[in-house]
């Protein structure tokens, strides 16, 4: 076992019985000022130090609060720099609704445990103006944030005040300092992971190299609503409109951000099936640089949250205790799996169908693919990769929401995934979420 830091985000409603929701309100209103202060002055080329020190000497806000409402600004600004060229747009100069109110524990907010059933809290939303209550949330956050108040392993940190749905609520983040996770050195089952612009490719085997299971979880709603986003950008860009960068683009990034979630917890989920398994990434920090198919296909590849979907999953997986490393990917979607052959051709892979030019084994592409990750791990480990002859039949898992275009229906992003824990179809009406399973033929020798 190995420890490990880990962060987790709680959210509770606020049942407020000291000061009012204008407080909170007035508060986000200055936090709203110092945000749109910070844009102003970084669009006139303002050092950062000095534009940190100014806004906040001028803020009315407790000073640590007014510092990490700049850092808040300032890491947007970041974000933009780092994914401009991908076409990320400039964070909006001035924006006119509620922002968020961020506050450290013990400065700009504080939580109380006072008996088994109630937790306090009293938040600063101006200097010497408290706002005070109680909070109300999901059984098990109240747990967490216990835990996190009385045990010396834990900490409680930074918070967030929102307004949301009609109602006030507080996003507490809460760290476990020593969180145990499994060593991947004694791993029982091995997962390989193939991530795809339209799916995520799943295969266990163990330490023998048997295949103990295989899934293919397909989120093409994720690609068809980057494209219709994009479209809408360029549309919008030409006719002169600015909303993009204010409307269109938070659509965007919520919309993909709750599907890699969703897609995230049904791979975690499956993984935590199998006894001590590890999970095993292809290492693509330096694709982008490597990518060069043309303007078309580079922007389709360069903008997928590969990175996104790969930490979301490694971080759930994390707080299971299971651990999570990655391989070379290089060859693995040309390579053939089968031990005694290994040949490996670009014209092997025809889009989703593999077959070997050499010994005429065929498969899925995609799970194919995962399968030669993890032996591309038992290399790693310096470990004999275990013979593979044959591959049992591959499950494909569609993800379809319902909605025009793949997107939520009435029922809103919690039906998006359709599938139970158990892989059964949440609904049997085509109008709201479904899972589609289809069986694709066994490998074969021609």
């Amino acid at each position: 076992m190995q420890s490990s830091e880990l962060t987790h985000t709680l959210s509770f409603g606020l049942h407020i019985d000291t000061g009012s929701p204008d407080d909170l309100r007035n508060g986000c209103l200055e936090a709203r000022r110092i945000r749109n202060e910070v844009n102003r002055l970084d669009r006139h080329g303002w050092d950062w130090d000095d534009l940190k020190s100014v806004v906040v000497d001028n803020a009315d806000h407790v000073k640590n609060t007014s510092q990490q409402l700049v850092d808040k600004a300032l890491g947007e600004i970041e974000t933009y720099l780092d994914n401009k060229d991908d076409g990320w747009g400039r964070p909006y100069p001035y924006i006119d609704e509620l922002y968020p109110l961020v506050m450290n524990h013990g400065e700009g907010y504080r939580l109380f445990v006072e008996d088994e059933d109630t937790v306090r809290f009293r938040i600063s939303a101006a200097p010497r103006n408290h706002v005070k209550g109680e909070l109300r949330g999901s059984a098990d956050h109240f747990d967490r944030v216990r835990t996190a108040l009385e045990n010396d392993e834990w900490r409680v940190g930074t918070a967030e005040v929102v307004h949301k749905h009609g109602e006030w609520r507080l996003h507490v983040t809460v760290t476990h300092e020593s969180h145990q996770v499994a060593s991947k050195d004694d791993a029982d089952t091995v997962v390989g992971v193939d991530l795809n612009e339209d799916c995520i490719a799943l295969v266990a085997m163990n330490r023998d190299g048997a295949v103990l299971d295989s899934v293919i979880i397909g989120y093409l709603e994720i690609k068809e609503q980057r494209h219709e986003f994009f479209t809408k950008r360029k549309r919008m860009q030409k006719d002169g409109q600015t909303a993009f960068e204010s409307v269109v683009q938070t659509e965007e990034r919520d919309y993909v951000h709750d599907c890699l979630h969703k897609v995230s917890r049904q791979v975690v989920e499956w993984v935590s099936q199998f006894t001590d398994p590890v999970i095993v990434f292809e290492d693509l920090k330096d694709m982008r640089d490597s990518i060069d198919y043309g303007t078309q296909m580079n922007r389709r590849l360069h903008s997928l949250p590969f990175a996104a979907l790969r930490e979301m999953v490694s971080y759930k997986a994390t707080w299971k205790g299971i651990p999570s490393d990655d391989v070379d990917p290089e060859y693995t979607s040309q390579q053939c799996p089968r031990t005694e052959c290994q040949h490996t051709e670009r014209a092997n892979r025809q889009k989703k169908r593999f077959k070997c030019c050499e010994c005429g084994f065929q498969d899925h592409a995609d799970r194919k693919a995962a399968v030669c990750v993890v032996q591309k791990w038992f290399k790693k480990q310096n470990e004999t990769v275990p013979s593979l002859e044959t591959l049992p039949r591959v499950r494909t898992v569609r993800r379809a929401a319902s909605g025009r275009g793949g997107a939520t229906g009435s029922h809103g992003h919690d039906l998006c995934s359709g599938v139970h824990r158990h892989g059964t179809s949440a609904q049997d009406s085509p109008s709201q979420a479904r899972e589609e399973l289809t069986s694709v033929a066994s490998p074969s020798w021609d």
